[in-house]
């Protein structure tokens, strides 16, 4: 709906990832960048953008945080719905969430690349009394050719 913050990634970061240009383990690039999977958006699309652990890195993980949301309430949970794309076994994606008072980021979800090479969807809501983070990680074990992680489409509901 409308009401959902989206970030497609295709004209620039939308607002709710502030620190992006720091983080430049996570590139932005379509199917024909010539970096390898996925080869076109999550909609088939070889031109638009998405975002991908660059495969450059040695066993290590790229953080993408978002800015600061405020505590969600019964009406208005926090809703984020984004397309996934993990291949392989060393690859994995990590979705977390850091509340303000904790130093240590608390895994909600994550996905290993048992998964063949497609697109797939997920959404998790968050229910936090205080004011959170959410981190998405995506993380390589080995260097290989032809492996990826990539993520597009993240949707932030009013409640985020």
């Amino acid at each position: 709906g409308s009401s959902w913050n989206n970030c497609d990634f295709e004209t620039n970061l939308c607002k709710v990832f502030p620190e992006f240009n720091l983080q430049s383990s996570w590139i932005r690039r379509n199917g024909r960048s010539g970096m390898g999977p996925p080869y076109s958006d999550h909609n088939g699309n070889e031109s638009a953008y998405f975002l991908s652990v660059s495969s450059e890195m040695q066993s290590s993980s790229a953080a993408l945080r978002t800015s600061v949301f405020l505590p969600t309430d019964e009406e208005h949970l926090c809703q984020i719905r984004y397309h996934y794309w993990v291949s392989q076994m060393s690859r994995t994606l990590m979705v977390g969430l850091q509340k303000l008072s904790e130093d240590t980021v608390t895994n909600i979800w994550q996905v290993s690349g048992e998964l063949r090479n497609q697109w797939n969807v997920n959404t998790i809501t968050i229910n936090s009394t205080e004011k959170f983070e959410v981190i998405f990680s995506g993380m390589v074990e080995t260097q290989r050719q032809g492996e990826s992680v990539a993520i597009d489409d993240i949707t932030f509901s009013e409640g985020c």
